[in-house]
C-alpha cells in the first residue's frame, strides 16, 4: 500500500470517525508527519492531495519549505532558543510553545520578516516527566502574554497522551479539550475568533483524539511507513 492509499484511507477514516460522534469532517486536517522522511517521499505526499506537513528540526523544516514553498509546514518539535528566526521563517504553525521567553522571541523574530506567527500552547495534561509542555495552570498566564504580543497569535493548545492505552489517552484529550473550552471562553474579539485549534492525537490514537474535539491530528508512520497497512 502507497502513500496515497494510507493517505485516502486515513481520511475516509477520519470522516467516519466524526461522523460517530456528531462532527464534520472539514474539522479536522490530516497533519502528514514528514519528520523521518526526504524530499521524495514528501513529493509523492503532495501528488496524492496532503497539504500540511510537520517537522520536528529546525534544520529538516527549513530544507523541505524551501524545496516546497508552497506547502503548509508546521513545527512540531521542541524550540530551541536560538533556532527561532529559522522556525518562523517556515512555519504556518508552530505546536510546541511552553516558554514565555520564546513566546516574546517568536514575537521578535515575526515581527523582522512583517508576519504575525500562529503558535498553539503546548500543555502536559498527562503529568509525565518525560513529556514537555506547560502544566495546565500555567496556560493562562501565557495565553495572556501572548495576546499582548503583536506579532504572536495563539490558535489554541497541543498535548501528547502517555502511549499504550487508548482510555488514558482519552482522557487526556478530554482534559486538553476542557481546558481550551475554559480558556476560550474567558477570551474576547480576534483573541477569542484566533483560539480553534486542538492539535493532539498521532498514528496510535488520533480516533481517541477526532472524538474529544481535535481539530488537527498528527499522524507520520501510519501515512508514511507499510507498518499500518491492512493486510
Amino acid at each position: 500500500m502507497g502513500f496515497a492509499q494510507r493517505y485516502n484511507s486515513t481520511l475516509a477514516e477520519v470522516a467516519a470517525c466524526c461522523a460517530a460522534v456528531g462532527r464534520d469532517a472539514s474539522e479536522v486536517r490530516v497533519l502528514a508527519v514528514s519528520k523521518t522522511v526526504g524530499p521524495d517521499d514528501v513529493a509523492l505526499a503532495v501528488r496524492a492531495g496532503a497539504h500540511d506537513f510537520g517537522e520536528n528540526r529546525p534544520d529538516a523544516i527549513m530544507a523541505k519549505h524551501d524545496v516546497f514553498p508552497n506547502e503548509t509546514w508546521h513545527f512540531i518539535g521542541n524550540i530551541q532558543s536560538r533556532r527561532i528566526p529559522d522556525i518562523v521563517r517556515c512555519a504556518s504553525l508552530i505546536h510546541s510553545l511552553d516558554d514565555e521567553s520564546h513566546a516574546r522571541k517568536i514575537n521578535d523574530a515575526a515581527a523582522s520578516l512583517g508576519k504575525v506567527q500562529d503558535v498553539l500552547i503546548e500543555v502536559n495534561v498527562s503529568g509525565e516527566e518525560s513529556k514537555g509542555g506547560l502544566a495546565p495552570d500555567d496556560v493562562f498566564d501565557m495565553v495572556a502574554l501572548c495576546t499582548q504580543l503583536p506579532c504572536v497569535r495563539v490558535r489554541g493548545l497541543m498535548t501528547m497522551a502517555p502511549q499504550g492505552d487508548a482510555s488514558v489517552a482519552r482522557q487526556t484529550f478530554d482534559g486538553l479539550a476542557s481546558l481550551h473550552q475554559t480558556i476560550r471562553s474567558q477570551l474576547t474579539g480576534p483573541d477569542f475568533q484566533a483560539f480553534n485549534d486542538l492539535s493532539m492525537g498521532m498514528s496510535e490514537d488520533w480516533r481517541e483524539a477526532v472524538a474529544a474535539g481535535a481539530t488537527i491530528v498528527r499522524i507520520g508512520r501510519a501515512l508514511f511507513s507499510d507498518e499500518f497497512d491492512v493486510v
